[in-house]
């Protein structure tokens, strides 16, 4: 299009727009998205942790995705107990807002964080779910 204007760039400035611009694109594509699935009457969230080894130390890896496969959040802890997953949630649910429903697995801390929350009947635990 800018070839067409008789603007001649290089493809190294075509590189450096997107490296500069397109995080900030994908952020704005990516937030609208979940504007729109919090309007959906179905919206699950699937919550995980693995394990990972930074600098030889083993850290806890806190994933929430959505029905559609999208990460929506993210959070590395020392820990894998209740206040671990207490704060994993609030800052996903603040972020993004509150599910119609919370997959986990049969991680104990799970169920005491969303208690401690008010949300432990929306919860389907299941290795297959």
């Amino acid at each position: 299009l800018l070839h067409e204007r008789g603007i001649e760039i290089s493809h190294e400035t075509v590189r450096y727009w997107w490296n500069r611009f397109g995080p900030m694109f994908a952020a704005e594509i990516r937030r609208r998205r979940v504007d729109r699935m919090r309007a959906c009457r179905h919206w699950r969230w699937h919550l995980d942790e693995v394990y990972v080894k930074i600098n030889g130390a083993t850290h806890y890896l806190w994933r929430a995705v959505d029905h559609e496969g999208e990460v929506l959040e993210s959070v590395v802890t020392k820990t894998r107990d209740r206040k671990a997953a207490l704060k994993f949630l609030r800052k996903s649910m603040k972020r993004h807002g509150r599910p119609e429903t919370i997959v986990t697995d049969k991680l104990r801390s799970y169920g005491a964080a969303l208690k401690d929350l008010g949300r432990g009947d929306d919860r389907e635990m299941g290795r297959w779910l």
